[in-house]
């Protein structure tokens, strides 16, 4: 077989996308497990503070309206440099904030800037990478979220434990996006890279040119609507169940009366269980389908959080909580990528923005939908019927994947390929 000229190289893409995403990642890492604890600190209630976690995933979902847009207009380097600027703005609201509102104010800017620097990471590796690579290349983008979600916990522990204050854990989120400038500056343009492989892609068939022609998210809601309320369905609930563990973790421990630097530190320890297992993830996909990690990662949180609901009551609290710590982990490591390789998938090689923006706030309306609704149950009845509640949804995301990824996605192209989809 005669070699491709350009063969993918994964140098093309660690130092544009994944250091970016990984720095990132550990100042959020750093946060979100201490984020309630925070939140109790400025006189806030377990429901309050649950509401204030939210606010990491409700800001995320309103970026997610202009990102497409934004991205498409001024480039995937100018946005993540944007993206990062904006969350120094929000984790310096969040450091000062004298009261739950204020501090929920800094969270909620923090999840915009998230939604953009995350939507520019993922069109710009759909862009370079070719499609026999796709999920590995996915996968190894969720891996910088897992490596961020384990360096940041123990990082954040260990600097709550220098300073004594919780707080400071938002410096941290403020030295990492300092450093994702600086990265961004050093190295090469991504818009340049990704039009490069953009244009050896070419030409595609099918539904591609539909994501070129559509401008705005809605408008590309509506385009795609079947897609979205079908199979997008099944994806916003796996991102319900992942959103619903960031937050029910640190709010379980809250509960349970565990200090921070503790809950650091398990929250650290399953996040190595997660990160070590991206990349078996993603080959996973690119060898078998995408069912063989869509349906059983989307199952076993289900399974975990329901498993942690019916703990509450029995003896050992602590125990029952570090080991669906680490079932939870175990299972959404297996699932690393997958709704960004489904996303991939059905966008535009050439132009993939518009629809991944639709696709993204698909997901992370169920990412946002999670916490206020443990917030709301929590208030209204218990933390346990609240986790329960998405463990019993859960089951059925799983069901809903099973049933519409045969019908949505591509088939694999054949071993030995060079990787261009056929739709």
């Amino acid at each position: 077989m005669t070699k491709p000229d350009h063969p993918f190289r994964w140098g093309h893409v660690i130092p544009v996308a994944l250091l970016p995403a990984a720095l990132f990642a550990v100042g959020e890492g750093a946060i979100i497990p201490v984020l309630p604890a925070i939140a109790g600190d400025v006189g806030a209630t377990l429901a309050v503070a649950g509401f204030v976690g939210a606010m990491l995933m409700v800001g995320e979902l309103l970026g997610d309206i202009p990102s497409g847009t934004v991205i498409s207009r001024i480039g995937e380097r100018r946005a993540m440099i944007g993206a990062a600027a904006l969350a120094v703005v929000g984790t310096s609201i969040a450091l000062v904030a004298p009261n739950p509102w204020v501090l929920g104010i800094g969270i909620l800017i923090l999840g915009i800037a998230t939604a953009v620097f995350a939507l520019a990471r993922h069109a710009l590796v759909t862009t370079i990478v070719p499609i026999s690579h796709r999920a590995r290349g996915l996968s190894t983008l969720a891996g910088t979220f897992r490596f961020g979600y384990l360096a940041g916990p123990f990082l954040g522990a260990a600097v709550i434990s220098l300073t004594g204050s919780v707080e400071s854990v938002f410096v941290v989120q403020i030295v990492c996006c300092a450093a994702v400038v600086a990265v961004l500056f050093i190295f090469h343009d991504p818009e340049r890279a990704a039009t490069v492989h953009a244009a050896r892609m070419a030409p595609l068939t099918g539904e591609t040119a539909v994501g070129a022609e559509v401008g705005g998210l809605f408008r590309t809601i509506v385009t795609r609507r079947h897609v979205l309320l079908t199979l997008g369905m099944g994806s916003l609930i796996l991102a319900a169940l992942r959103a619903s563990r960031q937050l029910v973790l640190p709010l379980w421990a809250v509960n349970i009366g565990l200090d921070e630097t503790t809950t650091s530190i398990i929250i650290g320890i399953a996040g190595a269980i997660d990160f070590s297992l991206f990349f078996a993830g993603g080959w996973l996909m690119d060898r078998f389908g995408r069912l063989w990690t869509a349906v059983p990662a989307t199952l076993g949180l289900a399974v975990g959080h329901l498993v942690l609901a019916f703990s509450h009551d029995l003896p050992g609290p602590t125990i029952w909580f570090v080991a669906v710590a680490m079932f939870l982990a175990l299972t959404n490591g297996v699932g690393a990528g997958i709704l960004m390789t489904l996303g991939a998938d059905l966008a535009d090689r050439r132009n993939p923005a518009p629809f991944l923006g639709a696709w993204r706030f698909t997901n992370d309306s169920g990412g946002a939908l999670a916490p206020l609704i443990v917030a709301g149950l929590t208030a209204l009845v218990s933390l346990p019927f609240a986790v329960g509640t998405l463990g019993v949804i859960g089951v059925g995301g799983a069901l809903i994947l099973r049933f519409f990824i045969p019908k949505h996605v591509p088939k694999l192209p054949p071993r030995g390929s060079r990787g261009e989809s056929s739709r």
